[in-house]
Order: structure tokens, then C-alpha cells, then sequence
């Protein structure tokens, strides 16, 4: 996944991105609604989290201008004002969830999980591609009844690719989605975790299912062909 943080307090924002790349995820941080707009008009998000209390543009508003440009990334909003009139009208304006200020970075972390889960299809809690099997929640993958053990970076580049198996994935694609602005998009590093990948999800058992994709990219096969 790669998520949007739009919060102005940056000790807020640093914490959060933190414990966001921990958990092998993507994280870019916006201080801005403004800056949250064109980043989410320049780069495709799997989730924004979203501060109500914004200089310039608020929360609601910068929601609102999101929905308006056709951005239908799911929003969680965070506040510290905890009515039901604000709640109300945070998901009113276009947001899917609401977490209130103090929060647990666990609840904050699965109701992330929860809103990659939604989409145009319907997507269950633990992906399963052939017999291969990744659960976002525990962060285990199985080949079959047989458990294999992935980097932080390496479970975020397999979760890109079960989330639309049988789809040829750019380099661009995957590197927007499992990595972050730190990463120049001349880089091989998408190459080399896809060697790392397949040398433990697919040699080991004799499979092929990560394929090279001359001149467009990589693809996750959909079937349990050798």
C-alpha cells in the first residue's frame, strides 16, 4: 500500500509515516490540503489519511476538492474534535472512515487495512492468488500449507501484486505503490525484489507464476500453472 499523510504538525506527521514504513508500507506526507490535491491528482494512493484541522484548506474542504477532481482513494479523517456533528460531516464530505484524536496506532493501522479491502470488487481480509495465500493483518504468506518468511519490502511488493493479479504491473505501478518519494523511478529496485520474490515464493516449489512482461512489466499469474 501506498498512503497520502495530509497533517499539519509534523511530529504528528513524522510518527505516523514511521510507523507506517515499519510495517513495510508506503508513506508521503503533505502539510497542506493544497499540497494533498496535486499529490493525490500526480500519484494514485491506495488510502489518504487525512487531518481535519488544516491551515488553509480544512480537512472537509480539501475532501470535498478530492472527490470533485475524481480522487476516490478511500479517506480516513483524524481529529481531535469528537462530535457527532463533525463526524457526520466529515463522511458527508466524501470521507470513509473517522478516527478521533488521541488513537492507537494499531486501530489506525487495521482500518487502513480495512478500507484497501474496498473498492469497485469486493476484497476479502486474507488475498489468496492459486495457492498462495497473504494475510495484511498477521503479514503471513503461505505457498500451500508451507509458510514463507518475506521482508518488510518484499511482503508490500507481493501485496501489490495480489491485490490485482493477472494485471501487468509498470515498474512505475509497483514502485508508486511499495515505495515512496524517496526512491528514484530509474532505479532497479523493483527488478531486484522481484528476483528476491520469486526465489522464495515460486523456485522453491517449482512454480512461475511471477512473470517478466517484455516492455510493460511484471504480472502475478491468476492460475496454478507450472
Amino acid at each position: 500500500m501506498r498512503v497520502l499523510i495530509v497533517e499539519d504538525e509534523l511530529r504528528m506527521a513524522g510518527l505516523i509515516r514511521r510507523g507506517l514504513t515499519n510495517e513495510g508500507l508506503a508513506a508521503d506526507v503533505a502539510a497542506t490540503g493544497e499540497d494533498a490535491l496535486w499529490m493525490a491528482q500526480a500519484h494514485e494512493y491506495d488510502a489518504i489519511v487525512l487531518d481535519v484541522m488544516l491551515p488553509g484548506l480544512t480537512g472537509f474542504d480539501t475532501c470535498r476538492r478530492l472527490r470533485k477532481e475524481g480522487i476516490w482513494a478511500p479517506v480516513l479523517m483524524l481529529t481531535a474534535r469528537d462530535s457527532v456533528e463533525d463526524r457526520v460531516a466529515g463522511l458527508d464530505t466524501g470521507a470513509d472512515d473517522y478516527l478521533v484524536k488521541p488513537f492507537a496506532f494499531a486501530e489506525l493501522l487495521a482500518r487502513l487495512r480495512a478500507l484497501a479491502r474496498r473498492g469497485e470488487l469486493e476484497r476479502p481480509s486474507v488475498l489468496e492468488v492459486g495457492d498462495l495465500r497473504l494475510d495484511p493483518a498477521t503479514r503471513e504468506v503461505w505457498r500451500g500449507a508451507a509458510e514463507i518468511r518475506l521482508s518488510a519490502k518484499e511482503f508490500a511488493l507481493l501485496e501489490t501484486f495480489m491485490r490485482r493479479p493477472g494485471e501487468v504491473l509498470s515498474r512505475l505501478h509497483l514502485l508508486e505503490h511499495a515505495w515512496d518519494f524517496t526512491y528514484d523511478n530509474r532505479s532497479n529496485v523493483v527488478d531486484v525484489y522481484v528476483r528476491r520474490l520469486r526465489l522464495k515464493i515460486d523456485e522453491p516449489f517449482g512454480r512461475r507464476t511471477l512473470e517478466t512482461i517484455r516492455g510493460g512489466g511484471y504480472r502475478l499469474r491468476r492460475d496454478r500453472e507450472r
